[in-house]
């Protein structure tokens, strides 16, 4: 460390610890009001009344009176000053006549080298915080300053500098003149990009490049790349980072580059860079890019506990193989365990050229399944073509083939199930543990039919909506439709798991899971051929992690359009965002339902 970054260590070590014995200055301004006051009461805090005499005290509370006023325009204040009762401890009451408010006559901003014809720059110019016969904020003149000088380095002007930036006023005419001009340099552009560290073949990780070697520089695209690494669930440590010569000395790269990979650019100046790219006369702008990975762990183990009063206490155990081969081909399995329901389930994935937007899926599962008047014992395997767009839409076309053993009221059967289906889904959410801004969309259209072999001919479909707004940080709002609606003239060979039920904590709160639905005439659930259900809810935070819950729900599962009656349940609700999640505990009312007059919901886990 040199010598006088020790000296400026210990000096702020010291003055640290003075300002902690120190006692602020308990400052009242009048005869002002709004921000400019509070930035004289700002000013004066740190003052220390203690020890010194009342000339020198009122000779500083002066002082900084005067700068905290020029900030915002105010050059030729009258200051007053009075101790109350004597004493400096009552503090000072500032009584200020501001005088005249000083305004910009003259503006003079401007851009030479290659960003005098970037469209950042000129958005940037045109919507600065300054213009003619405004009054001058200082700060509004430094954040223009920042502003230039934070666009240059995101779009890889390294070598800009300020060749003029001065600011003249005249508080005599109240006026003040501005001259603010920088000159980029040229424009680095993207160099050569290394790789090491990877298992995955280096043409995949090229793939997914959102930049090519000779496009101009964007910090932010680095940051992308970065982000899209992480996404693939790949690696365990990332560094995308760009060099700015074959010594590895980083570029000045600011405060994104350290939120974006946690670790600190080396800073070099703008002259020090210019000097940097001198090979043999020849000026150098390219940025080379090193990404630097360190695979994730080849196995990886996971366990769940949970609770829920549709299906009691429940375990989930899952095992996954986020890479198997250098393709980047993945590999999960997972085992559910409850009271009504059992199920193991895989999926194979097969990225393809985009990696995160484009995949093959092959699913495989067993369920067993005793519920109510339902009984099934179902094994699956279904392979899926998968996109993503840029509009957050994703699509899947997929063939499902299903053998089901199963039983549902007075009905049993065994059934071989082919059937082709396409669906669309988008989840957007901010703070996914629990978002104050979100939405779910999906829907699915299925065909099955004997003339291909399936045992049943059916035309199915579903949709499900889900929403979440905020007012403030204190108040949330919460709605749900669902629905569901099958063409069939082989009702009885369709199984319990392509019927619609209803009720339950994600359903209709107030009954049972899955309670509701067509009845026989020993009044057993035999499950429906359509399904609608919809809810609202309210949310209120009542202090911290805790929240006060209200709500509506609506639904049932039904033969024919339009359900005769909707079952309704209501109540109240508290939630508690923890640690592992937020845990949601309602107490329902059906509206309809003389026997069960009150219902318990429990359950853990994000909304989506």
């Amino acid at each position: 460390m040199r010598p006088s970054m020790i000296r400026r260590f210990l000096c702020g070590a010291t003055l640290s610890l003075v300002a902690s014995g120190a006692h602020a200055l308990d400052a009242t301004v009048k005869g002002l009001e709004g921000p400019a006051a509070e930035n004289v009461v700002t000013f004066l805090r740190p003052v220390d009344s203690q020890g010194i005499s009342r000339e020198r005290l009122d000779s500083e509370v002066r002082h900084r009176t005067q700068r905290a006023l020029r900030a915002f325009g105010y050059y030729s204040p009258q200051i007053d000053t009075a101790y109350p009762d004597g004493t400096f401890a009552a503090g000072v009451v500032v009584t200020i006549d501001p005088g005249p408010l000083t305004h910009i006559i003259e503006l003079d901003v401007g851009i030479d080298g290659d960003a005098a014809d970037d469209p950042a720059f000129e958005r940037a110019r045109d919507h600065m915080p300054l213009e003619e016969g405004d009054a001058l904020r200082h700060a509004r003149y430094e954040s223009t300053k920042s502003r230039f000088s934070t666009l240059a380095l995101e779009r890889g002007y390294f070598d800009a500098n300020f060749t003029q930036q001065r600011m003249e006023v005249r508080p005599w005419e109240a006026s003040a003149r501005i001259f603010l001009r920088m000159n980029s340099g040229p424009r680095y552009h993207f160099g050569a990009i290394h790789f090491s560290g990877s298992q995955i073949e280096e043409a995949r990780l090229r793939q997914m490049l959102p930049f090519a070697e000779g496009d101009p520089y964007l910090a932010g695209q680095l940051a992308e790349y970065n982000q899209r690494l992480g996404e693939t669930g790949w690696f365990r440590g990332i560094a995308v980072r760009p060099t700015i010569d074959s010594e590895g000395r980083g570029a000045n790269t600011g405060q994104w580059w350290q939120e974006a990979t946690g670790r600190a650019p080396a800073l070099i100046s703008g002259p020090g860079v210019a000097a940097a790219r001198q090979v043999h006369g020849q000026q150098r702008t390219a940025v080379p890019v090193d990404v630097d990975l360190i695979p994730a762990d080849r196995h990886q183990f996971e366990t769940g506990i949970g609770y829920a009063t549709d299906v009691g206490p429940r375990v989930q155990f899952s095992w996954q193989m986020p890479w198997l081969n250098d393709r980047g081909h993945s590999l999960t399995n997972a085992l559910y365990l409850s009271g009504p329901e059992q199920r193991f389930n895989g999926e194979y994935l097969i990225p393809l050229e985009d990696p995160l937007r484009d995949s093959y899926r092959l699913s495989y599962g067993l369920r067993k399944l005793d519920n109510e008047d339902t009984q099934s014992l179902e094994s699956s395997v279904e392979l899926a073509r998968r996109w993503e767009f840029d509009n957050d839409w994703a699509q899947e076309v997929y063939l499902r083939t299903t053998y089901e053993d199963f039983t549902q009221a007075d009905q049993n059967d065994q059934v071989l199930l082919l059937y082709p289906g396409i669906s669309w889904s988008r989840t957007r959410t901010r703070q996914p543990s629990f978002p104050m801004w979100g939405d779910r969309q999906r829907l699915t259209l299925e065909i099955s039919d004997p003339s291909w072999g399936s045992d049943a001919r059916f035309v199915r479909s579903t949709f499900d909506s889900q929403w979440i707004r905020s007012l403030g940080q204190d108040n949330r709002f919460i709605g749900r439709l669902s629905g569901g609606a099958m063409a069939t003239d082989t009702f009885d060979k369709v199984p319990p798991s392509l019927r619609f039920f209803a009720g339950g904590d994600q359903s209709v709160r107030g009954y049972g899971y899955e309670s509701l639905s067509p009845e026989n005439q020993d009044g057993e659930l035999l499950g429906g051929q359509h399904m609608l259900t919809a809810s609202a809810e309210y949310q209120r935070r009542v202090t911290g992690n805790w929240w006060g819950a209200t709500f509506i729900d609506t639904g049932n599962a039904f033969n024919e359009w339009w359900p005769q009656e909707l079952k309704t349940g209501a109540g109240i609700g508290v939630r508690w965002i923890s640690p592992v999640g937020p845990v949601r505990f309602d107490i329902a009312h059906p509206f309809d339902n003389q026997e069960d007059a009150w219902r318990l919901h429990f359950s853990i886990g994000p909304e989506f």
